[in-house]
């Protein structure tokens, strides 16, 4: 990753902001983005006292993200920096029981002369009023996950086997990569082998690290039980858990010989990781909350239910089931109640669920996109939410009503922000449809804007009011933003999910050419000046709808691709593509269908921006570079972007800028006209 010193990223800012901040600097601009605080992973002590929670802003002196730990009191007061680590993150807070220190993950160095690459992530902790931190464990490998024993004596530990034998000496280049697996690539884990992840305990008075679990399987999110007795976790296993979804809950005893036991049983996954929701234990440790999907061929199609499973039986039932997903389940402290995360066309709010009726009540309310929660012993509440304007923050929960603990963001109190307003329509077969609609700053009724449509990720997710940067930038330079939420989109069910299913870039491109029309019809939208991009499935979509329809000016394909032929074995979706498509080989015209833009590239007439990350898993680089060399061949307007050392998000705050700026100048080299402001 390139290094900026202080002075040349200060110049940069101010050499690609001067211009536009004299002219306006209540607008929010490109170079705001990295300005941005992301506010994540509250933890609330036992005793509701205090929250501890992370801070991730951007490190100009290293162009790296930079995420530290910070505190507050339940009644908003005492708000502090506990790390100041320029040179390493600090993440997952957990607070002992008696509420006098804070464990955490850090890839901090103990040795002032070692590398990024010689750096391990390791658990730490430090005094719950700040000070000097130690470190708890020294896993060869580093430590994935981690969670506190109650009596604050032990941690249960994920870490990935050993790369080599704890004598053998660092080679001096890397070694081969060899592998046998099914799936051998992961965007976040990278090249796949023998080694697996696997479920230690580490007595923290000794560091001594005990092995729990083996096997050519990984576990993963640890839960202690109350009790002590017991650890959760997550697991797949089979002859070959590469080539399924059907994730389990297991349990076993923290001493080394102990004999795992497995507990839910539903043919299907339960408590995919993909979630990043831990098994939930009832405060007695006789249930465990969890999200429980559907069979493996709905992959990610189905919405998560939340489930309860008996630790003694194994019984498992749905206390709720209402078609929608749930994420981030808590228990209340009398267990009668779970509180948790329910998705609803265009919002997520914190509800709770009365396990005896099922009845699920909303504590939130209106336009915001909700994104994690905790619960303390004695029954306080905290949320992690965000809405159009403002990004995610923390606020108390009480009697139905939210109290500010945090303001990261408090300097946007001083811009000109935009709103996203829902708007209902019909796609052409009278499917009822939603889209979410940014005016420009200044918008003036009856003038219609140059128009970007944005396509949403997944491709099973939506467009929620959440604060998005990039809307805030088009819209403070004359742009009007829509965002629809085509069929395959999350938030309104299972049958609207799936009707995309093994069949991409047919209703969902339709869905959004029918929002494109109605945003005309309003009279926002001009017909001559439409651009269209997204990000992933975004991307993949933006290339269907291109290859589809001439009516876009300028597009942008990040980290996309419209040859799925190309992709299969080349990413981390092999499994997932013979569940939902079949194999290439014997399912020729569905692969030929979800490779239209490819296999039609002839018919793109629309200059487009290709971008990938250069080390994506996900999505890789070949999907953009096929693209790219497909309308480079037919002598378009195009270029190929490509983000060295970046997976499939981008993290480097000089990257996200510049993303930001690129889009921006290409959007405005073809769709504005003489005149436009600003």
């Amino acid at each position: 990753m390139k290094r900026f010193s202080t002075q040349v990223m200060s110049l940069l800012v101010l050499l690609g902001s001067a211009t536009f901040v004299h002219a306006d600097d209540t607008r929010f601009t490109a170079a705001d983005i990295n300005r941005l605080a992301d506010v994540g992973e509250p933890a609330l002590s036992r005793d509701g006292q205090f929250i501890v929670y992370t801070v991730t802003t951007a490190n100009p002196d290293r162009d790296q993200a930079q995420s530290d730990l910070w505190r507050v009191r339940y009644d908003g007061s005492a708000g502090i920096q506990l790390t100041r680590t320029p040179d390493s993150n600090e993440s997952r807070p957990q607070w002992s029981e008696d509420g006098k220190f804070i464990a955490f993950l850090s890839d901090r160095k103990l040795d002032g002369n070692a590398t990024d690459d010689d750096t391990k992530t390791q658990v730490w902790m430090m005094p719950a009023d700040g000070g000097e931190a130690r470190r708890l464990t020294d896993m060869p490998s580093g430590v994935e996950d981690f969670v506190l024993a109650p009596d604050g004596r032990q941690l249960a530990v994920i870490a990935f086997d050993s790369e080599r034998p704890a004598d053998a000496k660092k080679p001096k280049n890397p070694p081969p990569i060899v592998t046998d697996r099914f799936q051998f690539k992961d965007d976040d884990d990278g090249w796949l082998n023998h080694r697996h992840k696997h479920l230690y305990v580490v007595d923290i008075g000794s560091g001594k690290a005990s092995l729990l679990t083996t096997g050519k399987h990984d576990e993963m999110l640890p839960a202690w039980s109350p009790d002590g007795k017991l650890i959760a976790y997550v697991t797949k296993r089979g002859d070959d858990p590469d080539r399924h979804l059907n994730f389990d809950i297991y349990v076993i005893a923290p001493q080394v010989g102990a004999k795992e036991r497995q507990l839910t049983t539903f043919p299907g996954s339960d408590l995919d990781p993909y979630w990043e929701t831990r098994p939930a234990w009832s405060p007695d440790s006789s249930h465990i909350a969890y999200l429980q999907s559907d069979e493996d061929r709905w992959i990610y199609y189905a919405p998560w239910q939340l489930a309860v499973v008996d630790v003694a039986t194994g019984k498992a039932r749905l206390p709720a089931p209402i078609d929608r997903c749930f994420t981030k389940p808590r228990w209340s402290p009398d267990g009668r109640s779970v509180y948790a995360l329910v998705e609803q066309a265009e919002v997520t709010h914190l509800s709770r669920i009365d396990l005896a009726t099922g009845k699920v009540t909303a504590l939130t309310h209106g336009d915001r996109f909700d994104s994690d929660l905790d619960v303390s012993a004695n029954g306080r509440i905290v949320v992690l939410g965000a809405d159009d304007r403002h990004p995610a923050e923390l606020a108390a929960v009480e009697h139905d009503t939210l109290r500010a603990l945090s303001d990261h963001n408090g300097w946007l109190g001083d811009k000109r922000l935009a709103a996203a307003e829902t708007v209902h329509f019909n796609s052409a077969d009278g499917t009822a449809l939603d889209a979410l609609l940014t005016k420009p700053l200044d918008y003036v009724p009856g003038h219609r804007y140059p128009t970007i449509v944005r396509v949403h990720g997944g491709p099973v997710y939506q467009f929620s009011h959440e604060f998005m940067p990039d809307w805030q930038v088009y819209a403070a330079h004359g742009y009007a933003v829509l965002a629809v939420n085509p069929r395959g989109s999350s938030g309104r069910g299972f049958e609207f999910s799936k009707a995309i299913y093994a069949d991409w870039g047919n209703k969902d491109a339709q869905d959004v050419l029918a929002g494109v029309d109605h945003a005309v019809q309003l009279g926002v939208a001009d017909a001559e000046h439409l651009g269209v991009g997204g990000w992933s499935y975004g991307a993949i979509l933006t290339d269907e709808l291109i290859a589809r329809d001439t009516r876009f000016k300028a597009a942008i394909a990040g980290a996309g691709s419209g040859n799925m032929y190309g992709m299969y074995g080349d990413d981390e979706y092999s499994r997932e593509y013979e569940l939902e498509l079949g194999t290439p080989w014997d399912h020729r015209a569905t692969w030929d269908r979800a490779s239209y833009p490819f296999l039609h590239a002839n018919q793109i007439k629309t200059p487009t921006l290709f971008q990938c990350g250069e080390r994506d898993f996900n999505v890789p680089c070949i999907g953009a570079e096929q693209m790219y060399q497909a309308l480079r061949s037919l002598r378009l307007p195009t270029e190929l972007v490509v983000y060295p050392g970046q997976h499939h998000g981008l993290t480097v705050p000089s990257y996200l800028r510049d993303r930001m700026e690129r889009n921006l100048a290409w959007y405005d080299r073809f769709l504005k006209r003489a005149g436009d402001a600003p």
